[in-house]
Parts: C-alpha cells; structure tokens; sequence
C-alpha cells in the first residue's frame, strides 16, 4: 500500500511558516508540492508587470479622450459663435422657403427649374 501525505494544504493554509518547514524538511511529497507552488508564484511575479503597465495605460487613453471630446466642442462653440446672422434669422415656429435659401422661386413659390 501506497500511503500519500495529505498534510500539505492543511499545514500551508492554517498553521504558522515554522510548522510547514519543519514538514517539508520530512516529507518528499509535501516538499514536491511546494516546489509546484514556488513555480506557480514565480509565474504570477512575471505576469503582475505586464498587467500593472496595462492598467496604467488605460487612464493615459481616458484622459486624452477627454481632452479630444473637450477640444472638439471648444471648437464646435466657437464656430457656431461666429454665425450670430444664422442664428438671429431662424426663430422658434418660422419656417424657411425656397426663396429664403435664395432658389428663384414663380408666384406661386415654387422652384422655377428652367425658363
């Protein structure tokens, strides 16, 4: 018969870092299993820096979408400002003809397409 130690992950997860040494000094199983782990931990260290790099980037690209959207509408106000005649012209309930967008227009205001 082939007795397993199953003490690891009951020594790792509650007792103190002297107690699971003192283990792995004894028993080849256990100290295999650690091995397992130190790998895996070695694995995340290398890992975690690439995914810290990757999140600082993403406020870099938020606040720069913020500046574009902000420069956008500076701009967009500022053109806008400068059409105080269009603005003036066009109230609220008026509606445009086709003579007002300066169409030559007959009697009756329709368009006239050719004389």
């Amino acid at each position: 018969m082939n007795n397993k130690c199953s003490k690891y992950e009951g020594l790792f997860v509650f007792s103190d870092e002297k107690t699971l040494q003192e283990h792995l000094l004894e028993c080849e199983e256990c100290r295999q299993e650690q091995e397992k782990m130190d790998r895996v931990s070695e694995l995340i260290g290398e890992v975690k820096l690439h995914y810290r790099a990757k999140a600082k980037r993403k406020p870099i690209l938020k606040a720069a979408c913020v500046l574009m959207l902000l420069l956008f509408s500076t701009a967009s106000i500022g053109i806008i400002g400068n059409y105080d005649d269009m603005v003036d012209t066009i109230q609220y309930g008026d509606s445009l003809s086709a003579e007002d967008l300066g169409f030559p227009v007959d009697s009756y205001g329709l368009i006239v397409v050719g004389e």
